[in-house]
């Protein structure tokens, strides 16, 4: 050892305390701050959800209406291609409703309709109302109109469940409630297609559209 060695003082056991607390100190403030922040968004995602239910209770219910008036016409009609037209007619007429009063509630919720909570139920439920429009010029061009409202009251159940996932669980037990209607008209007799449209497409949303207003508003 160098007798300049001799001069050098070993570090103060006080500063290299003083050093080993700070460091050891950073990591519980941050993984504090994270946990906060976490808990922060977790709780603010669920009173999203809670305030928000993705659809409108009186969207649903002219819905219902819509498609409780469509169903004895479309039974009326003499052909299966009348009978196409004018579900697709109703359909044409309770998109805009339905579209319209979703907007309006979200506007009055404050949610973004395209970010965050809306735009999970919308991503949701597009996939399935797609396929459901893919399944049906497939079965039309099949001439399997018979097996058209199974397939649209299944397709509808499966989008509105899948949207309503992030949704309170009202939601999804209506999508549930259209899948059971849809399976089970998959095997009745094709005379009873409308009354399950009805029941389906019309009582399901006039039922759930009520439990929405009352619950949830709007």
């Amino acid at each position: 050892m160098s007798p300049t060695d001799r001069f050098l003082e070993p570090d103060s056991p006080d500063e290299s305390g003083s050093s080993a607390n700070i460091e050891q100190g950073v990591a519980p403030v941050e993984l504090h701050t994270r946990a906060m922040d976490n808990i922060e968004y977790i709780r603010d995602t669920m009173e999203s959800a809670g305030q928000f239910t993705a659809l409108s209770g009186l969207g649903s219910i002219l819905l219902g209406v819509v498609g409780l008036a469509a169903a004895p016409i479309a039974s009326a009609q003499p052909t299966n291609e009348g009978w196409l037209v004018t579900w697709l007619m109703a359909a044409s007429v309770a998109v805009p409703l339905g579209g319209s009063a979703v907007l309006r509630k979200a506007r009055s919720a404050g949610v973004p309709l395209l970010s965050g909570h809306g735009r999970r139920f919308v991503l949701g439920f597009v996939p399935g109302m797609l396929t459901g429009a893919l399944i049906t010029v497939a079965l039309f061009r099949a001439g399997l109109f018979h097996l058209m409202p199974g397939c649209w009251l299944l397709m509808y159940g499966t989008a509105v469940l899948t949207a309503g996932t992030f949704s309170v669980a009202i939601i999804p037990l209506m999508g549930v409630s259209f899948m059971v209607v849809g399976a089970v008209a998959l095997f009745f007799p094709a005379a009873w297609g409308d009354d399950f449209m009805a029941v389906g497409f019309g009582g399901i949303h006039v039922l759930f559209g009520v439990l929405i207003a009352r619950r949830y508003g709007g």
